[in-house]
């Protein structure tokens, strides 16, 4: 039987705190399983408590669902746009609710998660999985939109703030891409066949470096999208010519939660910094590569510790925006959305890519981003 159409599109994010009595019924959702003692929570909580016990993350995808929603109208799509989180209201079992009772009948899911890795995708298939479970039948039959790590409209943001950043940083200075750590083993089994998290990270890095340093800072709107050309080559005033070499960068970690013992990615964004204060560099332009938008991570990971870490070294430090509700990256939402429609109806897609690591997939292949803990039903992929 062919495949229904796509009627809707559900936005799937992770949730989070939205008043201090949240922060820690909040954190027990995230780690529920592991047994980590509700002392160990309140003391993570205080980064919470920081920010007056607020996650600025719901408020995001309250202001990114409005966006897409503006552009599906501003361009004739009809199409209703839901949103669902994993540990916090509203919860997926909810949005699926909603779903069913409306009508909808076959979903794209959108997960605020760029990369492949287990944390970024095969567990919001497991709690998909386990949401449709709960809502039980009529509940709409899902399927996942691809990675976004390689589209212009998710890098593109990322080069314009690294060329602002940088234009305000004294010459010599670096660009440091972070992301969310993850266990060395997690990576080790991203995607089909292994490593797939570190090589998307490094390819979207790459690319944004190579633009940024070829940018025209009076024109970077297309930057990304011609990085690896021919015309970049030959662009006026680029920020490489300015300050007389290419601008290096690095791809480093943060957020690390894991117990000492097991190995995460390394390095640390805070232990990076004193490597390149020792070697004598006198600034940062900190992108925030592997985040959607500026959430917790963020606002407390590179916002405050890493900027008081960079304050103590004398480093200069700038933090490029996240892609938030830019305009190029909510018209890449619609894109992947068109395209994987056309696809559904055996109608070639063509579709604009950075990178060299070629088409991602979207529903998950078998063994993709498996679970260390043992198997869990998932959806929106073979197994």
């Amino acid at each position: 039987m062919p495949a229904a159409p796509i009627d809707a599109l559900l936005l799937v994010s992770f949730g989070g705190p939205e008043k201090p009595d949240d922060v820690v019924p909040f954190l027990e959702n995230v780690t529920r399983g592991r047994g980590i003692p509700r002392e160990r929570l309140a003391e993570v909580g205080q980064h919470y408590y920081l920010f007056g016990g607020r996650s600025p993350i719901n408020d995001q995808c309250r202001a990114l669902k409005k966006a897409i929603e503006d552009d599906f109208a501003a361009h004739d799509l009809d199409l209703p746009v839901y949103w669902g989180n994993r540990n916090w209201d509203p919860y997926l079992a909810d949005a699926l609710r909603e779903m069913r009772d409306a009508g909808v009948r076959r979903a794209a899911c959108l997960f605020t998660s760029a990369y492949a890795s287990y944390s970024g995708c095969r567990q919001y298939r497991e709690n998909l999985a386990a949401a449709l479970e709960e809502v039980g039948p009529g509940a709409p039959e899902l399927t996942r939109l691809p990675h976004y790590f390689d589209r212009p409209g998710f890098v593109e943001p990322f080069v314009d703030g690294t060329v602002a950043a940088l234009e305000g940083l004294p010459e010599g200075s670096r660009i440091v891409f972070v992301t969310h750590s993850v266990p060395e083993a997690m990576n080790a089994t991203s995607g089909p066949s292994g490593g797939r998290y570190v090589a998307e990270h490094l390819d979207a890095a790459g690319v944004a470096a190579a633009a940024a340093n070829t940018a025209n800072t009076a024109n970077t709107a297309n930057t990304a999208n011609t990085a690896n050309t021919a015309n970049t080559a030959n662009t006026a005033n680029t920020v490489a010519e300015r300050r007389g070499t290419p601008t290096a960068w690095d791809l480093v970690y943060c957020s690390r939660s894991g117990p000492p013992s097991q190995a995460w990615l390394e390095p640390d964004v805070n232990d990076h910094l004193e490597a390149l204060a020792a070697q004598g560099v006198p600034g940062v332009a900190v992108v925030p590569v592997g985040f959607v938008s500026d959430h917790m991570e963020v606002l407390y990971d590179l916002d405050t510790e890493a900027k008081a870490t960079a304050d103590r070294l004398g480093l200069a430090f700038a933090r490029v925006p996240t892609p938030g509700v830019d305009p190029r990256f909510v018209g890449t939402v619609r894109e992947l959305v068109v395209e994987r429609m056309a696809a559904e109806r055996g109608e070639a897609a063509q579709s604009s890519r950075t990178g060299r690591l070629g088409p991602v997939w979207a529903d998950c292949p078998a063994g993709c981003c498996p679970n260390a803990r043992g198997h869990r039903p998932a959806v929106c992929g073979a197994d």
